[in-house]
């Protein structure tokens, strides 16, 4: 797997945007109701960088906000991280 798919934050981010766009605090509050404890910023900021480099989440703007979103190559990433998921569980099913 690449490296995007060995970080469970990096996923849990793309997952989040999967359905809409957010402001940065916004989805930084989501994942932070998610996992029910605080995330540093710099952290959080670090991955939404790294997503945005790697070209799976862009940003644009709005107003005086910036606006993250899922690419096309991100979605592609996260629906293949979701088959194989998936495929792990049928498998131990079997």
């Amino acid at each position: 797997m690449t490296q995007y798919l060995q970080s469970g934050r990096r996923r849990d981010i793309c997952a989040l945007l999967a359905d809409e766009s957010m402001q940065a605090q916004a989805l930084k509050s989501r994942l932070e109701s998610t996992y029910d404890t605080r995330i540093d910023p710099q952290s959080f900021y670090g991955a939404l960088d790294a997503l945005e480099e790697q070209g799976f989440v862009q940003t644009r703007t709005e107003g005086i906000h910036d606006v993250y979103e899922l690419t096309d190559a991100g979605r592609g990433r996260l629906d293949a991280h979701v088959e194989w998921l998936l495929g792990q569980i049928d498998d131990s099913r079997a």
